[in-house]
């Protein structure tokens, strides 16, 4: 029980601010699993979301709360709601 609990106080709710497609902010990140400054691909809780622009850079991250700040030309946002629902490669190919 106390395992439960531990997993329900990690669930942040997901948000996501963007100003002038030049500063976006992120609440929710769980992970960051690529970046570079053309796409940044970030683990949230609700799906993987990919980020793609030019001169992508991230500012402040904070998997302890979060927390995800980005700067720079914000040209498409793509989320992939698969991964919330899979689990490993194997689980998702077999479902």
């Amino acid at each position: 029980m106390e395992r439960e609990s531990k997993n329900e106080s990690k669930a942040m709710p997901h948000g996501l601010t963007m100003q002038d497609r030049q500063r976006l902010t992120l609440s929710g990140v769980s992970d960051v699993v690529n970046f570079d400054e053309n796409q940044v691909v970030v683990l949230t809780t609700l799906g993987t979301l990919t980020i793609r622009g030019t001169g992508l850079h991230v500012d402040q991250l904070s998997l302890d709360t979060g927390d995800l700040k980005l700067t720079g030309s914000v040209d498409s946002l793509e989320y992939d709601d698969n991964a919330v629902h899979g689990g490993g490669f194997f689980r998702r190919m077999f479902q």
